[in-house]
């Protein structure tokens, strides 16, 4: 590596490290933030939330790496401009596509690590974080009764209307509804007027008291015929004490690792597998439906006794009233309103009850249906999404390279001012066009390819554009094509007015 390379590459390598620590350090705060409800009052240890973190990290290098290629691009040619260093290398016979070589090497290997990271890295911090989410979810539960609301307590689901007191340990209006290993469901209710909470916190038990209340029972007889009337034992109490252990609450495998599907879990190879799964089954769903829609509907029937009359003489009316040219069964079918005449007035209405019974439940079940299948069309588009961004991640970071560099060469200036604005400016508008774009991809108004690649693609034209006018020493823009004409045009007004006076 020749010494203008090795200079330009350590330029640009100081600059790369110390923007994407601090980008990620920005984003990494982001995400405390956003999940500062999940970890907040779980007497998590420093270790735990570092995990935390540390799985979190890799969900935002889609967002940090691109921004910090394209930042770093701008500040180092913007620098090198501004300082004359750029300047220098064209007088020695160096141009911009010959000073960026050393450079288009790196971001080539950066760009196919990027692609196995998305491959491989990520998806297994998408398994770890989500596990590790959900099992710190399930620490202290009983600290968290919300007003209007079912809580899961020890054996018991418990609703409060309301709680007061220093500690919020008074409960106005309390229903439980009360587990019972023997029997699966709610048949052990009790309701009272208030409650109040008394523990101590050396303590592993928690003592319910409840006041003024109603014990409701449900009793299961073994005759069927009696369980139709569905007994039950009512008991009044003034005072009633229940008391919860604690003791399994916080007992809690951090490790534990059940939670093993989501497309974001996913390499490529499995991706693919699942689309192939998704298709076939949402295919197979559609042709299941459609058999039992017609199935229903009766419309095959018809066909078999049109096709197959019994009597002859059948044949001959529906052959002598058919025009010329059209087949006799498609006649008669638009014509069946002569078979429905030929019944009676009240027959007549209780078909047509029967028909519009008919109708309006296959209506309902073609709406539940539909909203099914769209779920189903949009787990797939997420899915395909998932599969394009891996590879649209690479080629972004390779594209916004060229946008960065010759931008910089163009606006000489260093630093992080104006070159800082103006990275901010364009990733926001690459970040928002792909995230509008999904969007409208998952509920299948876009392509998902489209939808992942449609950023990239804006980008391509502008890094070529960039690239020309830097390699040919022009601006960014020429304001002279739009001033020239506009002050030619003034002048000869002027000489105009001149000649006439």
């Amino acid at each position: 590596m020749k010494i203008i390379d090795r200079y330009i590459f350590t330029s640009f390598l100081k600059t790369f490290i110390a923007v994407f620590t601090i980008l990620m350090f920005i984003f990494l705060l982001q995400t405390i933030w956003l999940y500062i409800s999940e970890l907040a009052g779980k007497d998590l240890d420093f270790l735990i939330i570092g995990r935390f973190l540390f799985y979190f990290a890799p969900n935002l290098i889609p967002l940090v790496l691109p921004l910090t290629i394209l930042v770093t691009s701008i500040m180092t040619f913007g620098d090198f401009s501004e300082n004359y260093e750029f300047a220098a290398m064209k007088s020695s016979g160096i141009s911009l596509q010959r000073a960026m070589k050393s450079l288009i090497i790196f971001v080539s290997f950066l760009s196919i690590t990027a692609f196995f990271f998305a491959n491989n890295v990520i998806p297994w911090a998408e398994f770890k974080s989500i596990n590790l989410r959900k099992n710190i979810s399930k620490l202290k539960p009983a600290m968290a009764i919300v007003e209007g609301a079912f809580n899961e307590i020890g054996d018991i689901n418990i609703k409060v209307d309301g709680k007061s007191g220093k500690n919020d340990q008074l409960l106005r209006t309390v229903i439980i509804h009360k587990k019972n290993p023997e029997r699966r469901g709610n048949f052990t209710v009790i309701k009272s007027e208030r409650g109040e909470l008394v523990g101590d916190e050396n303590s592993d038990i928690l003592s319910l008291i409840l006041f003024n209340g109603n014990y409701y029972d449900e009793v299961q007889p073994n005759d069927y015929k009696a369980r139709r009337k569905k007994p039950f034992v009512r008991s009044y109490f003034d005072e009633y004490k229940i008391n919860i252990d604690l003791s399994t609450f916080n007992e809690v495998d951090l490790e534990e690792e059940k939670f093993n599907y989501s497309y974001k879990m996913l390499d490529s190879e499995e991706l693919r597998i699942a689309l192939d799964s998704l298709s076939e089954d949402l295919n197979q769903d559609k042709k299941n439906f459609s058999n039992n829609i017609i199935n229903r509907s009766g419309v095959e029937q018809i066909g078999i006794n049109l096709k197959k009359p019994k009597d002859t003489s059948q044949i001959k009316s529906i052959v002598a009233k058919t025009p010329q040219g059209e087949e006799p069964i498609n006649y008669h079918i638009k014509n069946i309103d002569e078979l429905y005449d030929s019944y009676d007035l009240r027959d007549q209405q209780q078909h047509l009850n029967i028909a519009i019974g008919g109708i309006r439940g296959t209506l309902s079940n073609i709406k539940g249906k539909k909203e099914i299948l769209q779920k189903k069309a949009t787990t797939i588009n997420k899915t395909e999404i998932q599969l394009h961004d891996k590879y649209a991640l690479a080629m972004a970071c390779f594209i916004l390279f060229f946008v960065g560099a010759p931008l910089g060469a163009i606006i000489r200036k260093g630093g992080l001012g104006l070159p800082m604005v103006v990275a901010i400016l364009l990733f926001l508008t690459y970040h928002f066009i792909g995230i509008f774009a999904k969007n409208s991809a998952e509920n299948g108004a876009v392509s998902p390819f489209l939808a992942s690649w449609l950023s990239t693609f804006i980008m391509l034209p502008l890094g070529v554009f960039l690239t020309y006018r830097a390699t040919t020493d022009q601006g960014f823009f020429n304001p002279d094509v739009i001033l020239l004409p506009i002050k030619k045009f003034f002048r000869k007004i002027g000489l105009a007015k001149k000649e006439k006076k």
